[in-house]
């Protein structure tokens, strides 16, 4: 029996080692109220984030294999799809690694923020075309809600109306809504 017991516990050391799967609790420094947890699924190339801060929830699909992002806005009950782009969303690993800095060292923080808009009244109901393009963990996350393209922007001039997503104190990914510009 005791070597049954030494085989499932070096079974057990290699599968911790070898385990593709990642989850960190992160905080928005400051602010006791948002939290976040983060799961890297590496062999998936794929990254979870469930961030609680009330009505202003959201979760976030991070998937690198396919090159998209999408969030679910709960205060918004609509889901905002973008490309990755490797000029201001960090690499998969780059992401991990800030994570584990920030989980061992409390001081550690990203401040990066990318700035996108969409359009509202520029929505559509995911189809089985664009659950092929997106992939099986956004569909997950988006089936039934209302997608919006969003494009990277500045930021804007009134940021109140802008909503907070992504990852906390690692990356964050503020949506805002194109206004439109009075015709005179």
């Amino acid at each position: 029996m005791n070597g049954f017991a030494a085989v499932l516990a070096l079974f057990g050391v290699f599968w911790t080692q070898t385990s593709a799967l990642d989850t960190f609790v992160l905080r928005e420094p400051g602010n006791a109220y948002v939290t976040g947890t983060m799961t890297i699924h590496s062999e998936e190339h794929l990254v979870e984030v469930h961030v609680r801060s009330g009505v202003y929830s959201s979760d976030t699909v991070f998937d690198y294999l396919r090159g998209y992002i999408a969030t679910r806005l709960f205060s918004r009950n609509a889901c905002f799809i973008m490309k990755i782009n490797k000029e201001y969303i960090p690499e998969l690993h780059e992401i991990g690694r800030l994570a584990f800095e920030r989980k061992t060292m409390k001081r550690v923080y990203s401040p990066k923020n990318v700035w996108v808009q969409f359009q509202s009244g520029h929505s559509t109901l995911g189809d089985f075309k664009d659950w092929l393009l997106y992939g099986k963990p956004i569909e997950q996350l988006c089936t039934g809600l209302p997608l919006y393209q969003l494009a990277k922007s500045q930021p804007p001039m009134n940021v109140h109306s802008c909503a907070s997503a992504g990852i906390p104190s690692i990356l964050g990914i503020n949506i805002c809504e194109k206004l439109h510009e009075a015709e005179s």
